[in-house]
């Protein structure tokens, strides 16, 4: 009897409560080279390649959002826009006041998030698909309010001054460079954000709201402050958009008010894989190739999308990050915890052992 309690004790001694199973230093050192590699981008390809990397940035910004809300805190948004346009018009405003666009970019995130909090009040007593069209019909609203709003180009929008006389090619690498550094500060946002002790209070909030309430969890505050960082993040793409098009047009067809933003940050995050860092970055390069390549079919390009979104919720519903896990184990982004024996063989996050555990975040 003492042989076997020693034994258990033993073991219980060697469990080992980890992140990952892997160094997470060298994921750390790669994620770097890539965003070096990323920056030089301006000197090694064209300013066409460079456009549509600026693009699919401020898509990955809005698809690491929206993951962030959805995939995360359970908050199913279809009124991003609102915070995507604000984002923009912050920038705009600072401008016609002598402001440089690209120092107005951290006005529009803060902006975008102070937004966020009166808005956050209207909808936080709603779920599921009431939040979600509260969310569009406030998305609505702020769009009306903005095209009263004639000094600033009202319902028409007007052209982003700050840039006369700047070289286009000049332009064109500061744009991609802000767009870089928006899109980092914002995958980077949300790793931290998950690794700190709100990420362990966002997935207790996503596995079992009521149980986390019972808990003693402050579930209204954490998604407060979730909403706000995701309106923050939204608010920063919105005002890359401005620089790279040069100009602000408020129309919810087709403007930084449209509703088709929001359309394609949850396309993005769904093909990719909903509640995984990784999933927005694969989803947004998916996305990008998609549009590039089938955006002259004009109806069919829609077409497409909407079945390449359905055959992915219905044969992978973790998204395609989901089959790359499932099948390599490989996590780039650990948020989680795992409780393992050093001895033990590798498995998928999530799946148990005799006397171990792996909790998947």
């Amino acid at each position: 009897m003492s042989v076997t309690t020693g034994a258990t004790v033993r073991s219980e001694e060697n469990l080992k409560v980890t992140r990952s199973r892997r160094n997470v230093a060298w994921t750390g050192l790669g994620a770097f080279v890539v965003v070096v590699v990323l920056a030089l981008f301006p000197y090694i390809v064209y300013s066409g390649t460079t456009a549509i990397m600026v693009q699919g940035l401020i898509v990955l910004t809005l698809a690491s959002m929206w993951n962030l809300l959805a995939g995360y805190a359970g908050l199913v948004s279809v009124g991003q826009q609102a915070f995507f346009g604000l984002g923009a018009y912050f920038v705009l405003i600072p401008a016609t006041h002598g402001l440089s666009p690209f120092l107005a970019l951290p006005i529009a995130a803060v902006g975008a998030g102070v937004v966020a909090f009166p808005l956050w009040w209207l909808v936080s007593r709603l779920r599921l698909g009431y939040f979600a069209i509260a969310t569009w019909v406030l998305a609505e609203a702020v769009a009306l309010f903005i095209e009263q709003i004639q000094s600033i180009g009202g319902g028409t929008g007007m052209p982003l001054p700050g840039f006369a006389g700047m070289d286009p090619t000049l332009l064109a690498a500061y744009t991609y460079w802000a767009a870089l550094v928006v899109a980092v500060l914002a995958i980077a946002a949300v790793y931290f954000l998950l690794r700190s002790r709100l990420g362990l209070v966002l997935t207790a909030i996503r596995d079992d709201e009521t149980a986390a309430r019972t808990s003693g969890v402050k579930v209204g505050l954490a998604r407060l402050l979730v909403f706000v960082v995701a309106a923050a993040g939204c608010g920063a793409a919105g005002g890359v958009l401005a620089i790279d098009q040069l100009q602000v047009v408020p129309g919810t067809s087709g403007g930084v008010f449209s509703v088709q933003w929001t359309a394609i940050m949850a396309f993005a995050t769904i093909i990719g894989g909903l509640g995984t860092i990784e999933g927005p970055i694969l989803g947004t390069a998916v996305y990008m190739i998609l549009e590039q390549t089938l955006q002259s079919y004009n109806a069919w390009y829609l077409i497409i999308l909407g079945l390449v979104a359905i055959g992915i919720a219905l044969f992978a519903r973790r998204g395609l990050w989901g089959l790359v896990d499932d099948r390599f184990n490989v996590r780039l982004f650990p948020v989680g915890y795992y409780l393992w024996s050093p001895g033990e063989r590798r498995r998928r996050p999530g799946r148990q052992a005799k006397g171990t555990a792996g909790v998947a975040g």
